[in-house]
Parts: structure tokens; C-alpha cells; sequence
């Protein structure tokens, strides 16, 4: 995994180190997304399939999705926990599912880094459904200030490092729906997809 190598050359203005990466450069960026395998997970037996392939990983793309609240007061808890390895991304639809235990052994298990950005509410988020000693996650927002990078949010992150841009499109969509959209399922599984490439692309940054 090779760092784009567009922003780490000894230029004097290197967007996202010297100086904050701004929209509009972000948004000259190419789209990319994921187009490898998604898993959407419903069943018990889906999730005994899922752990199956997930057993021995190390590193996990993380994130979660929550249906948007757009009354004062009103709040819902999380919708989908995504999980992407190197070859495939795992969408659990915990509304179907609850946050079962093997869900919980991953979140818990600190030889498995959870790689995302923005996880204090996601984890937070998480243990108001069920009770776990969260270990082995790791903020790439908070790595990318440990390495200089004025950039911290996902967006920005895969424009400063890998040199592309992510649709925030599906966003404030309804995360709750029973069935998911295929525009729903992309967005979701490309959001875990670039957590677990950020992490990789920030190892290679001396700290």
C-alpha cells in the first residue's frame, strides 16, 4: 500500500501536511469506492458464516451507520456495523441481528485492530446495546495528527493519503430499513473499505 505520492514530495505545499486540504481540491479528486465482495448479514447463520471467513484477521476496516435523527430529542441506536478484511467488507444489520456475541468478541479483542475514524461515538454508540471492553481501535483521525496531517475526517483522509475521493451521498438515509439499497450497501461497505486503507497507508508515516 503505497501512499500518494502526489502529497509526500518535498514541494512547499503539500495540501493536508503544509496546510489544510481545502473542498474544492478534495473534490478535483477522482471517486473511487469498493467494488470487491459485500456480505450483508441478517441471519444467524449468515453471522456463523461471517465470523468463519473473519477468523484470523488482524486488521478490520470499521465503521457504523445510524438512521438520522431529525427531531429535537429523537435518537436511534446503530443500524449497521461494517467490518471489511482485505478481500471482502461484512455489513451486520443489527436491527436483524443485536449486537451478538461474536460481534462483541471482534470489538473486544485487541490483536484485532479496528481501523476507522471517528470511533469514540461509534464505540460509545455500540455499548449502549451491549456491554464490552472495547480494545484494539484505532482513530486514523488521531494518527493523522500525530503525523502532521491538517485533515482528520474519512473524506479527507483518503484525498490526502490515497489520492481519492468518497461519496457522502447516502449519508442521511434511512440506515433502519429492513432491505438495504444498493446505493445503501456501497456507501457503507466503502466507508469500512477506506478505514482499514488509511491505517495502512498511515504505518508508513514516521511518527
Amino acid at each position: 500500500m503505497r501512499i500518494n505520492e502526489k502529497y509526500m514530495t518535498n514541494d512547499t505545499d503539500r495540501p493536508g501536511f503544509d496546510r489544510r486540504m481545502s473542498k474544492d481540491e478534495i473534490n478535483e479528486c477522482p471517486m473511487e469506492r469498493w467494488t470487491g465482495p459485500v456480505s450483508v448479514i441478517q441471519t444467524r447463520d449468515e453471522l456463523t458464516a461471517a465470523m468463519g471467513k473473519l477468523g484470523g484477521q488482524t486488521l478490520l476496516g470499521f465503521d457504523t451507520e445510524t438512521r438520522p435523527a431529525f427531531k429535537k430529542g429523537e435518537s436511534y441506536p446503530p443500524s449497521l456495523l461494517q467490518l471489511g478484511s482485505d478481500d471482502e467488507v461484512f455489513i451486520f444489520q443489527l436491527k436483524h441481528l443485536g449486537l451478538t456475541r461474536p460481534l462483541r468478541e471482534i470489538l473486544a479483542d485487541p490483536a484485532i485492530i479496528k481501523a476507522g475514524v471517528g470511533l469514540d461515538y461509534d464505540i460509545r454508540e455500540l455499548k449502549k446495546m451491549s456491554g464490552f471492553k472495547a480494545a484494539g481501535f484505532a482513530d486514523q483521525g488521531n494518527l493523522a495528527r500525530k503525523a502532521g496531517i491538517r485533515n482528520h475526517g474519512l473524506r479527507g483522509l483518503a484525498a490526502v493519503l490515497l489520492g481519492f475521493r468518497i461519496s457522502k451521498g447516502m449519508q442521511v438515509s434511512n440506515w433502519a430499513r429492513n432491505v438495504l439499497t444498493p446505493q445503501q450497501i456501497q456507501y457503507a461497505a466503502t466507508d469500512a473499505w477506506v478505514g482499514r486503507r488509511l491505517h495502512l497507508a498511515l504505518e508508513q508515516i514516521s511518527f
